[in-house]
């Protein structure tokens, strides 16, 4: 079985980039925007708790899962690819 590179990295590119999006307004809804750095924004620079760390966390999560996915798939087939 061989993996679409294009495909894997489109699709991890955006459950990453949603994923921290959604999680940003889960706690913005319930613990509030504090704007304070967080352990992600050491990572992803510009990102904290709020509106705006979300769209932030979003593009940096979207570019993050993108080059993490292809990484995976280009790997997956070079070691898929040896072991038949």
């Amino acid at each position: 079985m061989i993996l679409n590179p294009k495909a894997l990295s489109l699709t991890c590119a955006i459950i990453t980039g949603l994923g921290i999006f959604i999680v940003t307004w889960w706690v913005i809804i319930f613990e509030g925007a504090s704007g304070d750095p967080t352990v992600i924004g050491v990572v992803y620079r510009g990102y904290n708790i709020s509106a705006l760390g979300s769209f932030i966390g979003l593009a940096w999560g979207f570019v993050d899962g993108m080059i993490g996915g292809l990484v995976f798939a280009w790997l997956y087939n070079r070691f898929a690819a040896t072991a038949e």
